[in-house]
């Protein structure tokens, strides 16, 4: 716009004394001050954007708390930026969309966002929303798994590309398994469920809050869990966003942390926004939330090591080239830098 009304005033033809303009030479540096200021704009970019896309997530409580409040709107009224929230069915479809710019900041496990980065996607992780145990192995309740060794030859319904479909990979690499001893049935996780229910499928690599559904109304057992197989649940942000608007995202934040103290002050309208958002019953909704926990905001070395670890099998499994460098990937990946802002910025 300011180069437009630039041309308009200065365009070839118009001179400084035609018509009504009679230019002296101060406004004629106050001209050519002005088309400097136009330069640095453009070349630096707005100073905030004109909206953030920014998704929500069944198995994100603290980012359904934050919409069902509108804080995110009301932090950026005055600067009249619009907020659209995007529903992510899972990390695959959160990354996807912030590979795609249909999000600027999007939930996902670590060892998804992980795998995202080592494949080209322009993120940063900036943020822990929940340290869960959102994945097990599941199985109908009379199924006769018990463990992960039985899984030879069974159909598993997994999601690839998320910590669920991670999660298995690194089951059966421990149990001594290797992926093509097993069918791996790739479906959405809510439809993997509903296989499991079925029968379509043996087992199925469980998401809360489907996993705790199924568990508490049909009697699903955990047939195997490991907490330390879960990786922690990072925010992401699309680097383009982070490097143009780096205030902004420092302010969403500020508001993810607002939501995040006042969750763990009212856990009851924790859980009222999480049985609203995914239409669950309330004892569902809290069977999700005794496995979460949102006590640690601060992304660092722990969350590093977490997907290291995840990298390793990862790559052994063919799903990461062998040659990855997972903790190069990890360091490009992880970025503590807005989170530490906004620990020491100024309440507003």
């Amino acid at each position: 716009m300011l180069r437009r009304i630039f041309y308009r005033l200065f365009r070839p033809g118009v001179t400084m004394e035609s018509g009504m303009f009679q230019f002296g030479s101060k406004v004629a540096r106050l001209a050519l001050a002005f088309a400097g200021l136009v330069v640095a704009a453009d070349a630096a970019g707005a100073a905030e954007p004109a909206k953030i896309g920014i998704d929500y997530a069944y198995y994100n409580p603290v980012g359904l708390l934050m919409k069902d409040k509108s804080w995110l709107e009301q932090a950026f009224a005055a600067q009249k930026i619009a907020i659209e929230w995007v529903y992510s069915a899972g990390s695959n479809k959160a990354l996807e969309y912030l590979n795609g710019g249909s999000v600027d900041f999007g939930s996902s496990a670590g060892s998804a966002a992980l795998l995202a980065k080592s494949n080209g996607n322009p993120i940063k992780a900036v943020y822990i929303y929940s340290k869960p145990e959102w994945t097990a192995l599941v199985a109908r309740k009379d199924s006769p798994l018990t463990s992960v060794a039985e899984l030879r030859g069974k159909r598993i319904a997994a999601t690839p590309g998320t910590d669920p479909g991670i999660f298995l990979l690194r089951a059966l690499h421990d149990a001594g398994l290797k992926p093509s001893d097993v069918k791996i049935v790739t479906l959405q996780h809510a439809d993997g469920k509903t296989a499991l229910e079925r029968g379509d499928v043996d087992a199925w690599a469980g998401l809360d809050p489907f996993m705790a559904q199924t568990e508490l109304e049909q009697g699903s057992k955990l047939f195997y869990r490991n907490p330390d197989l879960n990786t922690y649940g990072f925010l992401n942000v699309r680097e383009d966003f982070a490097k143009r608007y780096p205030e902004s995202v420092t302010r969403v934040l500020t508001v993810y942390e607002k939501a995040r103290h006042y969750a763990l002050d009212h856990p009851d309208e924790l859980r009222a926004a999480l049985v609203k958002a995914a239409k669950l019953s309330d004892v569902v909704a809290a069977k999700e939330l005794e496995r979460t926990d949102i006590s640690d905001p601060v992304i660092g070395d722990k969350q590093r090591r977490a997907i290291v670890a995840a990298g390793g099998v990862l790559k052994e499994s063919g799903i990461m080239p062998e040659d990855t460098d997972a903790a190069k990937v990890a360091d490009s990946l992880i970025d503590p830098q807005y989170v530490t802002r906004m620990a020491t910025a100024p309440a507003k």
